[in-house]
């Protein structure tokens, strides 16, 4: 088998030359399009997403000699959350070379969330799976570059931080204030404000309100910190 042109750009932007390319077709290909000729990434996913915890366990080891489970846990999860995997799936541009079937190409597959990070998980298996463990630890770190050395900041729970800081400085709790809901009821996107007593106020986009209120306060608070500094 041989890649076609967009996987073979594909491999070169997770920087991996595939010995069996069958491997990376499996990996971008959805439940939707599957036959049995055709297996799916779901097998390849479970794997993936073991593979990049062991990655992710070592490299915070390695980069923290002297933090304790409970330090290290939550940076963990920060890295290795379905969030952060679409995130680097978007940033080598996974979604375009996904293989889907018309209804998950019409309902937004390509920009879905969950489905871009299960990908990436899949895409992470067939790494491994074709050059063993260094060549997926090197993919891995090298796509996840500056998010491992920003895990602290990462791993806050913004809300917590934010009413921390409100508070720190004699005012109430924050309010959040859901702005608009578009999309369709299957894949709804929020906005949400977060507003502080003395009149800071940032807004996020996100495929669930609970998301969009950390990412409103997580940006209100990096533009705090920032004037304080």
């Amino acid at each position: 088998m041989r890649l076609s042109a967009d996987l073979l750009a594909f491999s070169a932007r997770i920087g991996h030359e595939f010995g069996r390319p069958d491997l990376l077709v499996r990996a971008v290909t959805h439940a939707s399009i599957s036959t049995p000729t055709r297996p799916d990434n779901q097998r390849l996913e479970f794997l993936g997403d073991r593979v990049l915890g062991l990655v992710m366990a070592e490299a915070l080891l390695a980069a923290d000699q002297v933090a304790t489970e409970g330090q290290l846990a939550p940076r963990f999860n920060a890295l290795v959350r379905k969030e952060t995997c679409a995130d680097v799936a978007r940033s080598i541009d996974l979604g375009s070379v996904l293989k889907l079937g018309r209804s998950e190409m019409m309902s937004g597959g390509r920009r879905k969330e969950a489905l871009l990070g299960d990908a990436l998980e899949a895409v992470i298996a067939a790494v491994y799976l074709d050059g063993g463990f260094e060549a997926a630890q090197r993919v891995i770190l090298r796509l996840w570059g500056h998010r491992i050395d920003a895990v602290e900041t990462d791993a806050r729970d913004a809300k917590t931080s934010l009413q921390e800081l409100a508070q720190a400085r004699g005012q109430n709790p924050p309010t959040y204030a859901e702005e608009a809901r578009e999309g369709p009821d299957h894949q709804p996107v929020f906005t949400v404000s977060v507003t502080l007593e003395s009149g800071e106020t940032e807004t996020a986009r996100a495929g669930s309100k609970r998301q969009a209120e950390q990412s409103a306060a997580k940006a209100l608070l990096a533009r705090m910190e920032k004037n304080d500094g």
